[in-house]
């Protein structure tokens, strides 16, 4: 909102009014505001949550020290989800559709993870909201993100394109602006495109229209767009799930989403900008620098969260945050052409969900095979594998922080080797 305000400043020359058209600027103003609004609002929340007797309710794993969180108060996350959606609504331009996306995502997902909180608190009901709920919940916003990308004029990728592949429709509106062609080769277009990005690889773009490659020509199109928005689904649901698994530890998927935030934010710059996209000789996306202003808002909201819910957490986050902190990153990644990144990036939150995977699958084999369960992991998530084995809680936060550091950096450093 303040960027159409200053906006409108600077057209009536108001000194100063014109740094709001800068990214920079914006982003810094959305993390100092993020970050200020969570530390404001944290100590008034985790009062009402207190009082309220809004507490977690610990189950017995057999670990050392579980009781002392008992009590604590959950549903933490809202400090989160405010410290996103406001200074990203007072920064962002409002008109893009991607800010409009990671905001639905944002409250969609935050909506789930409150009435899965509130029936677990208030119902007292352990379970919370039915799986099949949340999945469903994933689904209709997979769709929505799925739909829009693929149908939505705003959404395009630029790409060279040689005069000898244009379209018929693309040759009609070229002759229309004004750009000599005849000694050019090739041109940039913006065009709908289903390609995204394969890190590691040199000629690093794949198509998901090659999956279904097979299928005549004429159904192929609308089985692409099916096939597309399927795997939308799929990686929003994983992560999300994800980052609800890694979030048993005091700190631990709060500063893991940090890490990867950042990590993220610095993709979309880069993809968003066309001289660092030349210079990359990577995927060049037009406004997505918004979402620079979104991540940072991100970051700001994560980093002031864990001023309370680092070690020992005086509030837990809650599927509240866990889920929207999870669908945020899938479909920021999703948006910025990089979800083939995400088990590099996301490496913590997929060995969390492999290692719970695994061990239910083996239990269940084994159960089946010699009539008692045998486990891989002393026990599942991963996280609570090196508790069983005594490491202290902060020990185990501290090195997963700094595994999800490593894969942070691999994944922007795949913007050179390739």
């Amino acid at each position: 909102m303040l960027y159409y305000l200053f906006q409108y400043l600077d057209s009536l020359n108001v000194p100063g009014a014109g740094v709001f058209g800068y990214i920079s600027f914006r982003s810094a103003a959305a993390v100092i505001t993020s970050l200020i609004i969570s530390l404001l609002i944290g100590k008034s929340i985790i009062g009402f949550l207190q009082k309220k007797q809004v507490g977690e309710v610990v189950r017995n794993l057999g670990l050392e020290e579980q009781y002392k969180k008992q009590g604590t108060p959950s549903m933490g996350g809202i400090i989160i989800l405010a410290s996103i959606v406001i200074p990203t609504l007072l920064f962002a331009r409002l008109d893009n559709i991607y800010v409009i996306l990671m905001l639905i995502t944002t409250l969609w997902l935050g909506l789930m993870g409150f009435l899965d909180d509130y029936i677990k608190v208030f119902r007292k009901n352990k379970e919370g909201l039915a799986g099949r709920f949340k999945i469903l919940g994933q689904i209709i916003l997979g769709l929505v993100v799925g739909l829009t990308l693929c149908f939505s004029d705003d959404v395009m990728i630029a790409e060279k394109v040689r005069l000898s592949e244009l379209t018929f429709r693309e040759r009609s509106e070229l002759r229309e602006k004004p750009v000599t062609t005849s000694l050019m080769s090739e041109i940039t277009l913006e065009r709908k495109s289903t390609k995204t990005t394969i890190p590691f690889v040199k000629n690093n773009e794949f198509n998901y229209s090659w999956l279904v490659a097979f299928i005549n020509k004429e159904k192929r199109q609308p089985l692409t767009w099916i096939v597309y928005i399927l795997i939308i689904i799929f990686i929003l649901a994983a992560v999300s799930n994800g980052a609800n698994i890694t979030d048993g530890l005091d700190g631990l998927a709060t500063g893991t989403s940090a890490i990867i935030g950042t990590a993220l934010g610095i993709l979309a710059y880069v993809s968003s900008n066309i001289i660092y996209a030349d210079y990359l000789d990577i995927m060049f996306i037009p406004r997505t620098e918004e979402l620079v202003i979104f991540a940072s808002a991100f970051i700001g909201a994560t980093i002031g969260f864990l001023w309370y819910n680092s070690y020992p957490a005086q509030v837990f986050m809650g599927d509240t945050g866990s889920l929207a902190l999870g669908g945020i990153i899938a479909v920021f990644a999703i948006i910025i052409r990089k979800e083939l990144l995400i088990p590099v990036l996301c490496g913590i939150f997929l060995a969390e969900n492999i290692s719970v995977v695994l061990q239910v699958s083996w239990f269940k084999r084994t159960k089946r095979k010699y009539g008692e369960g045998r486990r891989i992991f002393l026990m599942a998530p991963l996280h609570h594998h090196y508790q069983k084995k005594g490491y202290p809680e902060p020990k185990i936060v501290t090195r997963f922080w700094i595994v999800g550091l490593i894969l942070a950096v691999i994944s922007i450093v795949t913007l050179k080797i390739r």
